[in-house]
């Protein structure tokens, strides 16, 4: 499958340039780091949900803590520490009928600056089967200066199932006075319930990233954004609750399909944080993972 490839950067614009046929002639000494991970949950007679299948490799480890509720949920380590250009990251998670994964990341996820001619790619695979819930709730992606990223989300989503999901961009880290003068992004999301489209997201930034949200139609100089989705029974109902939590740069929208859809921006996480971590409990029945806030 060929990928988007983004060249050198010149004046804060990207040099586009075919991709090589094999990635690893780029730069053959340019270590790469390699992680995946595949995880399967069932839900037993008792409707508690049991850990089913687990596989992980490379720098992806899942590690599973003791909660005491009737569900499963796995923490996401990158012991790479970051994403940088050539770095290949995959996971599939999928939740029988009846039963609930929660899956979140142990910290945000850095997009640390690549070296010319290299591209870093996540790919995430989540299937909830009838009855089945799956909360993807990773922590937030952070940006650096020269990042380039191609990261895609598919969901596939059975009749009635549910699928709570949250994706965070911080373009830079605004305590230490980051600018995003030159990176490249494509982040695609797509739900599907019983093959048919249900949702598409997609952002595609290139060169100056810091001026393009600094216009006034586009981010207003948010430094962070967030987006939100609920899929499943009962969204329509948390439409009003929802809204009242919004920032004054924030919205909801109910959409056909009982599709619950939020977004919001911030000068900063830290500010973001202060409106989705409540929203995200709302749309969860008062629940997050614990490593969101420590």
């Amino acid at each position: 499958m060929a990928l988007g490839w983004v060249g050198p950067y010149r004046e804060g614009k990207p040099i586009t340039a075919a991709a090589p046929q094999n990635w690893q002639d780029a730069n053959p000494l340019q270590p790469r780091t390699r992680g995946a991970g595949r995880i399967a949950v069932r839900a037993d007679d008792r409707g508690v949900t049991r850990l089913e299948r687990l596989r992980q490799s490379g720098a992806m480890k899942l590690i599973l803590p003791r909660v005491f509720r009737p569900d499963v949920e796995a923490v996401i380590v990158n012991t790479a520490g970051g994403v940088t250009g050539g770095d290949r990251l995959a996971l599939a998670a999928s939740a029988a009928p009846g039963a609930c994964l929660t899956l979140s990341t142990q910290a945000a996820e850095r997009i640390y600056r690549a070296q010319p001619g290299e591209l870093g790619r996540i790919d995430t695979q989540l299937s909830a089967a009838t009855g089945a819930r799956i909360n993807w709730l990773p922590q937030e992606t952070i940006l650096f200066d020269h990042a380039a990223l191609d990261r895609r989300l598919k969901a596939e989503l059975a009749g009635d199932a549910t699928l709570l999901m949250v994706e965070t961009l911080v373009f830079g880290r605004a305590a230490m006075g980051e600018v995003l003068r030159a990176a490249h992004l494509r982040d695609r999301i797509r739900i599907d319930r019983d093959g048919v489209p249900l949702f598409r997201d997609g952002i595609a930034l290139d060169g100056a990233v810091q001026a393009h949200l600094a216009r006034g139609a586009i981010a207003g100089g948010a430094g962070a954004v967030a987006t939100v989705v609920l899929a499943g029974p009962g969204a329509d109902g948390l439409l009003a609750p929802l809204r009242a939590l919004m920032p004054r740069t924030g919205g909801a929208s109910l959409l056909p399909g009982g599709l619950l859809v939020a977004r919001l921006l911030a000068g900063d996480s830290f500010e973001l944080r202060r409106y989705l971590i409540p929203a995200l409990m709302l749309l969860n029945n008062g629940h997050l993972p614990l490593n969101w806030r420590l």
